[in-house]
């Protein structure tokens, strides 16, 4: 395993990487059990919409294998699938997995797809960004958030690098977790590209004063009219684009358009711990006894959406059309 693997099967678990320590530590982790796989996700140690589709993808095969009892494996997949609820890729994974003949092979097909997507994804959103180009993006799209090659929105931006189009990418921290600070800046900084962090609150700021070119993020689930559910503060970036006058890109796999439900106010918005928001890193920041608003995600409507990326090729408006042709598209990397 190379360093920042993100997931990888061996043989008895499934490695991860616990990417709550990083940039300060490399931990990786053995799980083996259903507590030890579903505890990973939900803690965020393993985390990215695609990234934890095929984490939970290498769960199940390894939970089949350990557990004899039908019933108690049906239930132990179910724990694994509803362990994070916004984003639909775990879902899609698991009942992917479970529908194979044989769910480790399959597991394994979803991981090496995954390399393909986010390569496809790569390549198709690189005429999106113009030369010297100056861009924000929005929590960790990279290769930590999708187990893949190259990510999602990161795949974009590492794509303009790789053509000499020396984008500047103004990252934003992603409170309360800092998933930009320490993961997107992380893996910006590794490649070379030329990136600046900055607080969530100054992003305004930047498209004000930076000449600030385009945003670009990743998803979590994305509704049949395209309404997007990403990681919270992805909405108000959005507003702030279309007050600009900024074009407003979503860079997601196939796996991520959940075409069963109609809008985003049928997508579930996970709320987490208000630890979060009150502590920072153990220590309390807030009052005791503060009354906490902690939503993981929040919705952005598609009209604010100037185009998707997907490993399909670039989706524009209408998109109920667009997505709807999308469902019927074969999968990208299916061996």
């Amino acid at each position: 395993m190379t360093e920042l693997t993100a997931v990888a099967w061996d043989g008895d678990a499934v490695v991860y990487l616990d990417q709550r320590l990083l940039p300060d530590e490399v931990r990786y982790v053995r799980a083996r059990s259903v507590e030890e796989i579903e505890g990973a996700i939900a803690s965020l140690a393993v985390r990215g919409a695609p990234c934890i589709g095929v984490f939970g993808a290498f769960g199940v095969a390894l939970l089949r294998r350990s557990i004899d009892d039908d019933a108690a494996f049906v239930r132990a997949a179910a724990r694994v699938r509803a362990a994070r609820p916004t984003a639909v890729n775990l879902a899609w994974a698991v009942d992917r997995v479970l529908a194979a003949g044989d769910m480790l092979d399959e597991a394994r097909a979803i991981a090496s797809e995954q390399v393909a997507i986010d390569a496809a994804i790569g390549e198709n959103g690189f005429e999106l960004i113009p030369k010297n180009a100056r861009v924000i993006t929005h929590c960790n799209t990279g290769p930590l958030a999708t187990a893949g090659g190259g990510g999602t929105a990161l795949a974009v931006i590492l794509a303009a690098a790789r053509g000499r189009k020396k984008p500047r990418v103004y990252v934003d921290e992603t409170r309360p977790l800092l998933q930009g600070a320490r993961l997107n800046y992380l893996e910006l900084q590794n490649a070379g590209v030329d990136a600046v962090l900055q607080t969530d609150s100054a992003a305004a700021s930047a498209m004000a004063r930076e000449g600030i070119d385009l945003v670009i993020v990743g998803a979590d689930r994305i509704a049949a009219n395209g309404d997007t559910a990403n990681k919270i503060g992805t909405y108000g970036l959005a507003i702030l684009a279309a007050h600009h006058g900024i074009p407003f890109y979503v860079a997601a796999p196939r796996s991520t358009f959940d075409f069963a439900i109609a809008g985003g106010d049928e997508i579930p918005i996970e709320e987490r711990s208000a630890d979060e928001v009150t502590e920072f890193r153990g220590r309390r920041v807030a009052p005791e006894g503060a009354t906490v608003y902690n939503p993981a995600f929040d919705v952005t409507p598609a009209h604010l959406i100037a185009a998707f990326v997907t490993e399909c090729g670039i989706l524009r408006p209408p998109y109920r059309e667009a997505i709807a042709d999308l469902e019927l598209r074969p999968l990208v990397g299916v061996r």
